[in-house]
């Protein structure tokens, strides 16, 4: 394990507050390091906002991940279509560092992350659980969040990139 600088670590813990505050796990991780990337914050928890409840709540990749998968993109993404070494970087780290977290957690998949804590993943619907004390403390979800920004902050910080 990493150890990160205090900005680093300032960023996981902003990640787990976006989540505390009502915002998905994708746009949490996201918008946790969106300025590094000039991008403003109403446009980072935009860009996550469809990836909640594992993917519009169809409990499919974790939306921790999907903003992990999106910050990689915005590291180190080819920007060119005939880019094969580029796409295969960006592919590499985002197979490293998705591995990290299913190593940790034992699965990428939210419906398999809830059952873990014996949540019941409910995808017959399209409306959001109510955000309340419940939902938070049988929720594995602020862990996942927490988890997937500390790997990324541990990316950063391992390729020198930690600066931001």
């Amino acid at each position: 394990m990493t150890e990160l600088t205090p900005e680093l670590e300032k960023r996981v813990q902003k990640a787990v507050e976006y989540f505390m505050d009502g915002f998905g796990c994708c746009q949490s991780v996201i918008a946790a390091f969106a300025d590094i990337y000039d991008m403003d914050e109403k446009t980072a928890l935009r860009i996550g906002a469809g990836f909640g409840g594992g993917v519009g709540r169809l409990r499919m990749i974790c939306g921790a991940v999907s903003g992990t998968v999106t910050l990689v993109g915005l590291q180190c993404g080819s920007t060119e279509g005939n880019d094969s070494d580029g796409k295969a970087h960006c592919y590499k780290v985002v197979q490293e560092l998705l591995g990290k977290f299913k190593e940790k957690n034992g699965s990428l998949i939210c419906a398999e992350l809830l059952a873990q804590s014996n949540c019941k993943a409910v995808t017959d619907t399209h409306v959001p659980d109510e955000r309340n004390s419940h939902y938070y403390s049988t929720r594995p979800c602020a862990r996942k969040v927490e988890d997937a920004a500390r790997i990324f902050a541990e990316y950063l910080a391992e390729t020198g990139n930690a600066d931001n």
